[in-house]
């Protein structure tokens, strides 16, 4: 066997509870997602209830984050559920979920990569006089985010801080105008009704507001960089998904009160361009609207910088692991990054947006629309059978006996988020766009690619002595007091 040389681990104690919650909330795209789902969820779901509808996701997720937080304590790295999957139901199992990983966060970055330079192309020829096609543009993101997920974890995160930072303040900006000025005909709470909640295309709206979260499995991703594990990935994965669903749930509540149910359908139907720009010009002014496209942009490149870097972090645990070249498993010898997978992750970006440029593929209807919908039923999928590890896991190999956290929390966590599968498949062709039955059939790529991980022979323990697949053994349970 060939000796293996270079660095296997990462960077240790390099980030806290603030860098990983940026992380995840840089891979929601808080700003470009209420921008994309709200046209859609008022106009095309005609849905009354979509601050509701935010709600019940947010609390399905907090009902899986009971059982994660709790197993992080024992298992954690950058193969991030895959650990939890394999460590519940064998190393093939683990293999599997990482293919799956693969293949749906792949799908978020290079579809959101798409949609960075099919907006690029437009606001710079508009703003600034840059005439270049969208094309360029992607693949000057993707270049800048190679560079980013090469170096030190640090910078990524102080990066995305900034961006972050602006985005939610320019959308909280626009919630505070509408609720002070009354909205256009007072501040209502029937959004929140369980008749509104179900009411038009329900199924659309919840799925929509599911793929809004996808990205908050960074909070274990970070595990083997993180300072004092046991504290900050809890506390990490119970701030994200709060702060994340307050934002949401306060924004669409705030749509819906700035334009009325009636309007806010109209507009998403007519105009869903313009959807939150025309709610700016409205409440906050022009000034204002200007900063918002731009920021809009930015948040979508903060997007694709999480999940680049959560790609990395899979490809350098596959490599550590030897399912992939173990060369993609070594770290930086001096910034301890994974530097190989993300070059090799940047080369996969480039390559399939190059090929479809030369094809003639359309940025958004095509590469953002088919890439997002694989996307989204891979990482739901992902979710639901790490939901299931968690609660094996804790049921059979901890002492923890409290029903609620061992059974009861992950079993509704596993059911919710199994309707969420369910109705992203059954409205995957409004997540594509499409009307090609082989487009629309293009989630069968999930299974195959899960049986695909599964059918890789196992390998001993022997082989693999920094496997991140079948991780150290369990520390113990932090008491109350410790925790």
């Amino acid at each position: 066997m060939a000796q293996r040389t270079g660095k296997t681990h990462l960077q240790k104690d390099a980030i806290g509870v603030i860098g990983i919650v940026f992380f995840v909330i840089a891979a929601a795209a808080p700003l470009a997602a209420v921008a994309g789902v709200a046209p859609i969820i008022f106009g095309t779901a005609g849905n009354t209830g979509a601050p509701g509808a935010y709600l019940l996701v947010t609390i399905v997720l907090l009902l899986f984050s009971v059982g994660f937080a709790a197993m992080s304590r024992y298992v954690s790295g950058p193969g991030g559920f895959a650990v939890y999957i394999a460590r519940a139901f064998g190393l093939r199992s683990g293999t599997s979920a990482s293919f799956v990983a693969l293949l749906g966060y792949n799908g978020f970055m290079i579809g959101n990569a798409g949609l960075f330079g099919f907006l690029a192309e437009p606001l710079f020829s508009d703003k600034l006089g840059v005439h270049l096609s969208w094309w360029a543009w992607t693949l000057a993101a993707l270049v800048v985010i190679g560079i980013l997920g090469y170096r030190e974890v640090t910078l990524s995160a102080k990066v995305l801080g900034v961006l972050l930072c602006l985005e939610i303040v320019i959308i909280l900006i626009l919630d505070v105008a509408i609720f002070g000025a009354g909205g256009d005909s007072g501040i209502t709470v029937s959004g929140f009704a369980p008749d509104a909640i179900f009411s038009g295309a329900a199924g659309i709206t919840i799925m929509l507001a599911f793929a809004c979260f996808v990205g908050f499995e960074a909070t274990t991703l970070y595990g083997e960089e993180a300072r004092d594990r046991k504290r900050t990935i809890p506390r990490a994965t119970y701030v994200a998904v709060l702060f994340v669903g307050a934002f949401y749930v306060l924004a669409m509540w705030a749509f819906q009160v700035g334009y009325g149910n009636d309007a806010a359908a109209a507009k998403g139907v007519d105009d869903p361009g313009n959807f939150i720009f025309t709610l700016s010009d409205r409440y906050v002014g022009g000034l204002s609207t200007d900063v918002m496209n731009w920021l809009v942009l930015t948040s979508i490149f903060a997007c694709v910088l999480a999940f680049h870097n959560a790609l990395s972090r899979y490809m350098f645990a596959l490599g550590r692991d030897r399912v992939f070249p173990s060369r993609l498993g070594r770290s930086h010898e001096v910034r301890e990054s994974p530097h190989n997978a993300s070059l090799a992750q940047t080369a996969i970006a480039i390559a399939i947006v190059g090929l479809f440029a030369l094809a003639g593929g359309d940025p958004y209807l095509e590469l953002y629309s088919w890439f997002v919908g694989v996307g989204a039923v891979a990482i739901l999928v992902l979710y639901m059978c790490a939901s299931v590890a968690v609660m094996r896991f804790l049921r059979t190999e901890t002492p923890e006996t409290r029903v609620w956290l061992t059974t009861v929390a992950p079993t509704l966590a596993a059911l919710g988020l199994g309707a969420a599968v369910y109705l992203a498949v059954d409205n995957f062709s409004v997540l594509t766009a499409s009307t090609s039955d082989l487009i629309n059939a293009l989630w069968l790529l999930v299974p195959i690619v899960a049986l695909l991980g599964f059918a890789l022979p196992p390998r001993s323990r022997h082989d693999a002595a920094d496997d991140l697949l079948m991780p150290v053994a369990p520390e113990p349970v932090l008491s109350a007091d410790q925790s």
